[in-house]
């Protein structure tokens, strides 16, 4: 009688399995990445044709001073209006009062991109009197705005870009801004100069251009980029500042993803970066 061959034992079986699982995985992983390298080309392929292009045009003195001219003009003179019809001004303005963004344990506030005093207005209704608010914008005029919009002795108004805002390394607790960094080119320069002034364990509260539909819309009516969330929570970490919650103005907001980027990013507190 012929020999008969050794039949796979048990052990032999799960390993075959056990291989074959692997591969199955690797599959899938291959397949996801070049599913999530396609949607990250496709939007920006979109992005390309869809945002105001002009930003990349010029040079960046030529911009900003595009930029200025345009807030400094009746574009900028009817912001205050803008901002209330979007409700952008008053959902902001239930962030802050429903305490989901709790200004009040913050003792120095800089509102980078002051605008027409959006921000600022609410920042007076839920902070203590004590409380330090500064005013910044690349528009002297639209600083005069707020002024006048405010009438307000607490917060000081300063005038300057950016890139490089003349305050000391670590000034501030909070930095808010809204809608502006999407006037960079690259953000990575301001969120920089954010990580550079604002306190080891303080919190920026940004809100930025979205690269969606309403967002190329926005693109196009401010003259500005717009911004993908993976994109600014790789730029964010690379200075220092730590992607720490997302927010939504409504539940139909975050459902349509409508209003764009709104986050906390955190700067870690002396102890946390050395651990």
């Amino acid at each position: 009688m012929a020999p008969i061959a050794d039949l796979p034992t048990s052990t032999d079986l799960d390993e075959a399995h056990g291989d074959h699982v692997v591969c199955h995985q690797d599959d899938e992983l291959v397949v996801k990445k070049l599913v999530t390298t396609w949607r990250k080309s496709a939007r920006q392929q979109v992005r390309r044709i869809a945002e105001f292009r002009g930003i990349k045009r010029q040079s960046l003195n030529s911009y900003q001073s595009s930029v200025r001219k345009l807030y400094d003009g009746p574009r900028g003179a009817v912001l205050k209006y803008s901002s209330l019809l979007s409700l952008h001004e008053p959902l902001m303005g239930q962030l802050f009062r429903s305490g989901r963004f709790d200004a009040s344990r913050f003792k120095t506030i800089l509102d980078v991109g002051s605008g027409a005093g959006q921000i600022i207005r609410h920042l007076l209704e839920t902070t203590p009197d004590g409380t330090r608010i500064v005013g910044f914008d690349l528009s002297s005029e639209m600083l005069r705005r707020a002024r006048e919009r405010l009438k307000s002795d607490r917060p000081c108004f300063v005038a300057a870009n950016m890139m490089h805002m003349p305050f000391r390394d670590a000034s501030f607790d909070c930095i808010t801004c809204g809608y502006v960094l999407e006037h960079l080119p690259d953000p990575q320069p301001g969120l920089a100069e954010f990580a550079r002034v604002l306190k080891p364990g303080g919190t920026v509260l940004l809100l930025a251009t979205e690269d969606s539909l309403s967002g190329f819309l926005t693109s196009h009516t401010w003259k500005c980029r717009t911004f993908s969330r993976n994109e600014l929570r790789e730029v964010s970490k690379e200075v220092g500042l730590n992607w720490d919650q997302e927010h939504w103005f409504t539940r139909i907001h975050e459902a349509l993803k409508l209003g764009g980027i709104l986050v906390e990013l955190a700067k870690p507190a002396d102890n946390d970066a050395g651990a």
